[in-house]
């Protein structure tokens, strides 16, 4: 067999008895090792230049239409596969959709808006009896009227195999089941409108949020969470429907952003998420349009069940986390000291030992870490006296976030800068 081209050529040595027809057998004439040599250069300089490859697919076989270069616009085409603005065409959704997390694991930090959504921090403890303005667990309140009452704790029911050890509880121990139209309970989670400016809520641009969460609810049927957008005065309610009582369902659903008005820009309160949990005619006599925002109040939970309606029912949460997107990852854990110094922007346990001393030469200073949202309000014994003037506590350099003065006889608990 004539070897044409390097690709021809045997790894037998005694097989090779000519390159492109010029002998190069034993005894052949000196002419021929020089023509050889000379054929054999003239291929190497083919597959330097890229026009001979050295093993197949040949520089021969490929077919012009193989790579079809298209505008900027359009992209590239190579083997059927479009490329086209840094992603692959036909399966750039896909694509886009994994890269929301790799291997199932979160990319980054910091992409939970919620504070505490594992319900791991609890510095109130348990409270009894209650129903609106209280806060149990850290960052989430009760509001409400009625005659509902509940206990509110921490719980070890979690989902199972979710990686949850916490979550918040509410157990019902006085019943509403006369429901006035002016009666609801909501559960609420408040942010500061500073923490929120990525949002770019007032523009054109403002971005969609997805809100994922684990809850175990005693009613099946409707249950409506909502965006308040404390600002504008709107709201932005979806609803959610419980398929069995007291079993574990994760939910998820996704807002639009508002576009008309800006989220102000300061440690005031920005916007709430509000789990409803009983809602009278007042806020449920109306048409409930998911994903819309308005500002019309009886079209905030209709439909919404009664949680309140027993001293049986028992409602759980864990797992909150609240993103910007429309795709809900994987839930970001964060550490228990992490976790807790968010918290204390907001609430803080002071002393458990009370502090004696009389008179303005004997005084307690505090400082508060980190420093807190806003000039807490201080319960406890605090009835000390300065200058003859009857003082809870006295400010440093005009930063009332950051430390207080305890003055003689005074027995400080708590600092509740809460929004």
């Amino acid at each position: 067999m004539a070897k044409n081209s390097i690709r021809d050529f045997s790894a037998t040595a005694a097989s090779n008895t000519d390159i492109q027809s010029v002998d190069i057998d034993e005894n052949c004439a000196a002419s021929g090792i020089n023509n050889a040599i000379r054929e054999l250069m003239a291929d190497l300089a083919d597959v330097n230049a890229g026009t001979v490859a050295m093993t197949n697919p040949s520089a021969d076989s490929l077919s012009t239409d193989t790579i079809s270069e298209k505008t900027s616009g359009s992209g590239v085409t190579i083997d059927s596969v479009l490329l086209k603005d840094g992603a692959l065409g036909s399966i750039a959704s896909a694509v886009a959709a994994h890269l929301t997390s790799i291997n199932g694991g979160q990319i980054g930090g910091n992409r939970n808006l919620i504070i505490n959504g594992a319900m791991t921090i609890n510095q109130r403890g348990t409270q009894t009896g209650v129903y609106t303005n209280t806060y149990g667990l850290d960052r989430f309140g009760l509001g409400g009227s009625g005659s509902q009452r509940l206990t509110y704790s921490q719980s070890t029911t979690v989902p199972s195999g979710q990686g949850f050890s916490n979550s918040l509880k509410l157990d019902v121990t006085t019943a509403d089941t006369s429901v006035a139209a002016s009666d609801y309970e909501i559960l609420s989670h408040r942010f500061e409108g500073q923490d929120l400016q990525h949002l770019k809520y007032g523009t054109s641009g403002a971005k969609s949020l997805t809100l994922q969460f684990w809850v175990r609810s005693p009613k099946t049927g409707i249950h409506i969470v909502e965006i308040q957008h404390a600002d504008a005065g709107y709201i932005n309610p979806q609803p959610y429907t419980i398929a069995s009582a007291n079993t574990w369902q994760k939910v998820e659903v996704t807002f639009d952003g508002y576009q008309t008005t800006a989220i102000t820009d300061d440690n005031t309160l920005g916007f709430l998420i509000n789990w409803w949990l009983m809602a009278g005619s007042n806020y449920s006599s109306g048409t409930l349009t998911a994903n819309n925002w308005h500002n019309t109040t009886v079209n905030r939970a209709a439909g919404q069940v009664n949680v309140m309606d027993s001293t049986s029912n028992e409602f759980y949460l864990t797992g909150v986390q609240l993103e910007v997107g429309g795709t809900a990852t994987e839930f970001e854990h964060r550490s228990i000291g992490d976790e807790l110094a968010r918290c204390k922007r907001y609430f803080q346990i002071l002393s458990d030992e009370a502090y004696s001393g009389t008179g303005n030469t004997n005084y307690l200073q505090w400082w508060f870490s980190p420093e807190m949202r806003a000039t807490p309000t201080i319960s406890g014994d605090v009835t000390g006296t300065a200058d003859g003037t009857n003082k809870q506590f006295a400010q440093r350099y005009n930063s009332g976030n950051s430390h207080a003065i305890f003055y003689g006889g005074s027995n400080p608990t708590k600092a509740d800068a809460e929004l």
